[in-house]
């Protein structure tokens, strides 16, 4: 994972570049079989569908695009508003900084995504507490948005595609809590209990988001998963400023992610009346890891693995216009720029944004301070969890624990409590654990496997905290 030396690193390759010289609604209701255009799931059953944006914030541009797109591609396969729940935080399209006010792509030179997109949970509505409601169609729980939930039947299939950073154990959201690996666990496994669905695919888009499901997913769920990355790896994102295919200059942030933009751009053109789960996950597969072996991710799936062999129109539809457009095993995808990790994309931002902007102008200072002040708290980061680690095991030693990775099946704690604790304790005492401070959260993991308690990390954190010292880019070094 993330250590010290590879964070100095970055921050002494970003400072070396030559900045002028170089480019870098109501209730929710069920579809009757009979409504006209809607397709359906053999003789019953409906499908449903909960899109998850879990970002917020300009320079996380990919992945509410990349959650308009999938809304437009189930729309286009015959869902309607009534079964499609929709999280994001909804800053992206009329942001100042979009070049395309009221218009969101998902790849260079496409098309709008944004149009039409149901605003069910936006702003600090889109929070972990409302998710578990929707899915548990629990109305009395939901704390603002749309009302509209989960009231599927036990004929029902559904479909789960959630998008954002990840780490060890956990999802962010756009706002409060994180959604952590056990307790998204326990919401399916109540799902099921509920005898509400037929069977559920969940498209997981996170860095090592296969951490969400390893040794926690049952097979008896009827539940298929597959996610961007392994437990221990980056997921990446595509279609970056200065790369190929060529992005339009005024964007200055990646539209996609690579994983998403996969198994989207597949059904986009397929009749997915022919092609199976299993199909489509060795399709993303592919793209994800061969094409950029140095710069990709392996696809991983979790849980009832029968479900392969099933159908993606039992749970996305079929677009009529693609009727004649058969899957073939060998059909290659378009194809795409070089990948970036999910955790240098918003650097890669700041970085743009710094280089596009006139000499001497404020808004060269500006974009210097964002870029100046992200890798400042990264440093700081690194800094205070190697001190914390440090005082809890007493020797140089315990830097290892910052990156110990259990064997491969094994949950990533044993005592889940411990770790939301521990995470509560840090932030107590230090602020924010942050989107790149998850990075750190296999090593809180490991201090709980390791028997620390919460005193123990909260006298550790509250000495680390006191006495570090930021280090400072100096903006002398950039023009």
């Amino acid at each position: 994972m993330t250590s010290y030396s590879l964070g100095v690193l970055l921050f002494l390759v970003l400072l070396s570049f030559s900045l002028e010289s170089q480019q870098l609604h109501g209730h929710s209701f069920k579809l009757s079989s009979e409504e006209t255009g809607s397709y359906h799931v053999g003789a019953k059953g409906t499908r449903w569908a909960v899109l998850v944006a879990g970002s917020n914030g300009y320079e996380n541009y990919r992945h509410q695009a990349d959650v308009c797109h999938a809304y437009q591609l189930l729309r286009k396969g015959g869902l309607k508003d009534e079964n499609i729940i929709v999280f994001m935080y909804d800053d992206i399209a009329f942001n100042v900084q979009n070049p395309r006010p009221g218009i969101i792509i998902n790849r260079p030179q496409g098309e709008d995504v944004y149009e039409g997109v149901p605003k069910d949970y936006t702003g600090h509505n889109a929070n972990v507490h409302n998710l578990y409601a929707v899915i548990l169609a629990n109305k009395t729980a939901l704390t603002g948005g749309s009302g509209k939930v989960l009231d599927s039947g036990p004929e029902d299939h559904i479909f789960i595609y959630y998008t954002d950073h990840g780490s060890p154990g956990v999802l962010a959201m756009p706002y409060d809590d994180y959604v952590y690996a056990n307790d998204l666990i326990d919401v399916l496994k109540k799902k099921h209990e509920s005898n509400t669905f037929k069977s559920m695919v969940f498209y997981l888009e996170a860095c090592e988001s296969g951490s969400m499901f390893e040794g926690l997913l049952p097979e008896g769920l009827n539940i298929y998963a597959t996610t961007a990355a392994n437990a221990v790896e980056n997921s990446f994102v595509t279609y970056c400023p200065d790369d190929y295919p060529h992005v339009a200059p005024e964007y200055d942030t990646c539209l996609g992610d690579l994983y998403s933009v996969s198994w989207m751009e597949d059904s986009d053109k397929h009749d997915l009346r022919t092609e199976t789960l299993e199909q489509q996950y060795e399709v993303v597969r592919r793209r994800t890891s061969n094409e950029y072996p140095e710069n990709g991710s392996h696809v991983m799936q979790y849980g009832n693995l029968s479900l392969r062999k099933k159908s993606l129109y039992d749970y996305l539809g079929t677009n009529p216009a693609n009727e004649n457009y058969t899957f073939m095993r060998h059909d290659s995808s378009t194809s795409i720029s070089k990948p970036v990790s999910q955790h240098d994309a918003d650097l890669l931002h700041f970085w743009h944004k710094f280089r596009k902007a006139p000499k001497g102008s404020e808004k060269k200072l500006e974009a210097q301070k964002q870029l100046i002040d992200e890798l400042n708290q990264r440093l700081h980061i690194d800094h205070i969890m190697m001190f914390i680690a440090k005082l809890l095991f007493e020797s140089e030693n315990g830097l290892l624990m910052l990156e110990t990775v259990r064997p491969a099946g094994q949950p990533l704690v044993d005592d889940w409590n411990c770790l939301k604790t521990l995470v509560r304790t840090y932030e107590e005492h230090c602020g924010s654990l942050s989107r790149y401070g998850m990075t750190y959260m296999r090593a809180i993991a490991n201090m709980c496997n390791a028997g620390v308690k919460m005193e123990q990390m909260a006298m550790a954190s509250a000495q680390a905290c006191m006495g570090t010292t930021l280090i400072h880019a100096a903006p002398s070094t950039m023009n």
